[in-house]
């Protein structure tokens, strides 16, 4: 029910997950991404506890192969899982079940990984991969990129109702953290729509919580 990516950017050291779903939000269940550690997705048929071990084993220094490893060992019902991930060097790591929902599959290289179930072919994943590969720019246009390929490609073999897009940047914090939790439109549009919003604030966030003595001003009636 589900076409993802999880990415890092070799420039920046940003990390970066995009999900979307006919399931309803998706994001919400599935996107984990932890500031200097990596970024994981954990998909199918849903255990929400795996993103964040993934994230604990690479943040105990395990690389992206070996959190799956541990994925594997320690989580329940694995078969029915898909579990991506990308460390804090750029090395990515799938685990797809084979329980995983209709056509499903999976593409990766360094910096990127991406895989998919119940799609409407299996090129899906590759394609977000080249999509990513292919893209400039801030990560966050990357993901959208990304995502606007698999769609292209073919996406799910049913209409997606919910997407996400988050990324995390030396703060505790997500940077960036968009939703969409259904629309019968496209999720992915919306998220690209809310991204081109989003992301000439997104410093000026950041800064606020910083110190907001030194962050430009709110842009509110009242606050010119």
């Amino acid at each position: 029910m589900t076409f993802s990516l999880v990415a890092r950017c070799p420039e920046t050291g940003m990390f970066g997950i995009a999900i979307s779903s006919s399931s309803p939000a998706v994001a919400a269940r599935c996107a984990y991404a932890r500031a200097g550690v990596g970024a994981v997705a954990s998909q199918n048929v849903t255990d929400p506890t795996l993103g964040p071990l993934a994230l604990d084993l690479m943040q105990a220094g395990k690389s992206a192969a070996e959190a799956i490893e541990g994925v594997q060992a320690q989580g329940r019902f694995i078969e029915y899982r898909q579990v991506l991930a990308v460390d804090s060097e750029g090395r990515t790591a799938i685990h797809s079940g084979p329980n995983s929902l209709g056509i499903w599959t999976q593409a990766q290289a360094q910096n990127v990984a991406s895989g998919g179930n119940l799609l409407a072919n299996d090129r899906v994943p590759q394609a977000i991969v080249d999509g990513y590969l292919l893209a400039s720019g801030h990560i966050g246009d990357r993901l959208i990129a990304a995502m606007r390929a698999g769609l292209a490609a073919g996406g799910e073999a049913g209409p997606v109702h919910s997407a996400g897009m988050k990324i995390v940047d030396k703060v505790s914090w997500p940077v960036a953290d968009l939703r969409c939790d259904w629309t019968e439109d496209c999720p992915i549009e919306a998220i690209a729509t809310a991204w081109e919003v989003y992301k000439p604030q997104l410093e000026a966030y950041v800064q606020r919580a910083l110190d907001p003595r030194e962050a430009p001003s709110y842009g509110v009636p009242g606050d010119e």
